[in-house]
């Protein structure tokens, strides 16, 4: 099932001489159940694409549709009220209120809605729990780790069970191993039937998506489907697949 569908998306800043495309001319499909790595060198135009298909950048021309929904034909009102069911966003920056605890930073995304106070805790303890911080409910930001930082802002992407999450740079700020666990954890998300678009600088990174789509001066340079994700293969020890059997399931196994 087609999930998200751009069709000829432009980006531009500024007027004449002075005008730049952030955007050039892109068009792709997104699957349901996706995990798609968008890479690209800084200034690429990763992040524009990335604010974009998460309702907050309105391109220049072109449509987007997730589910069916011109999303940019939409109120404001309605893009709101889209962000909230569709998406789940984790930055590289954390995030975090400094003075709310772990618990009440994963519930923000529930306060305008209409469930119990109780229904609400449990959402977000689940949440918790899914990312790894149990007992850390009741610990201030800067009463935890870097890593459990970016857990609790995956968290509370995750909190509201949304069908899409959208990542950029979530491992900018954590060191290798840190950066291998929340990798693991999106990993876990995007088998339990998560789509997840992410921006990346990290090849490792990368090799946790099962596509990736390279971005130039605005344009799509490359966009290549995988048979499934290298970091899949290695995790569950299976042998790679020969290149007869990569071409007869349509893609090759690189990355």
């Amino acid at each position: 099932m087609v999930y998200i569908l751009a069709d000829n998306l432009t980006k531009t800043f500024g007027e004449g001489e002075i005008m730049v495309k952030a955007i050039d001319g892109i068009s792709f499909q997104i699957e349901e159940g996706e995990f798609v790595a968008v890479m690209g060198e800084s200034g690429a135009g990763k992040s524009t694409l990335l604010g974009m298909m998460g309702a907050m950048n309105a391109p220049t021309s072109g449509s987007l549709m997730v589910d069916d929904i011109d999303i940019y034909r939409l109120t404001q009102e309605q893009r709101a009220d889209f962000r909230r069911e569709f998406l789940g966003f984790v930055f590289q920056s954390f995030h975090l209120v400094p003075y709310l605890t772990v618990m009440e930073n994963i519930m923000l995304p529930l306060a305008i809605i209409k469930r119990s106070k109780k229904n609400k805790q449990e959402m977000a303890e689940a949440a918790m729990n899914q990312v790894g911080l149990s007992g850390k409910a009741h610990r201030l930001p800067n009463q935890i780790s870097g890593g459990e930082k970016e857990r609790v802002a995956v968290a509370r992407a995750i909190v509201n069970e949304p069908p899409v999450l959208l990542a950029d740079e979530p491992t900018g700020n954590l060191d290798t191993k840190t950066s291998q666990d929340i990798m693991e954890l999106l990993l876990r998300l995007n088998d339990n039937g998560m789509t997840i678009v992410m921006v990346t600088h990290s090849p490792d990174c990368a090799g946790y998506a099962r596509r990736i789509m390279r971005l130039a001066d605005g344009k799509l340079m490359d966009d290549n489907i995988k048979l499934r994700s290298l970091k899949r293969w290695q995790r569950n020890k299976e042998p790679f697949p020969s290149l007869n059997q990569a071409l007869a399931a349509g893609s090759l196994p690189t990355g």
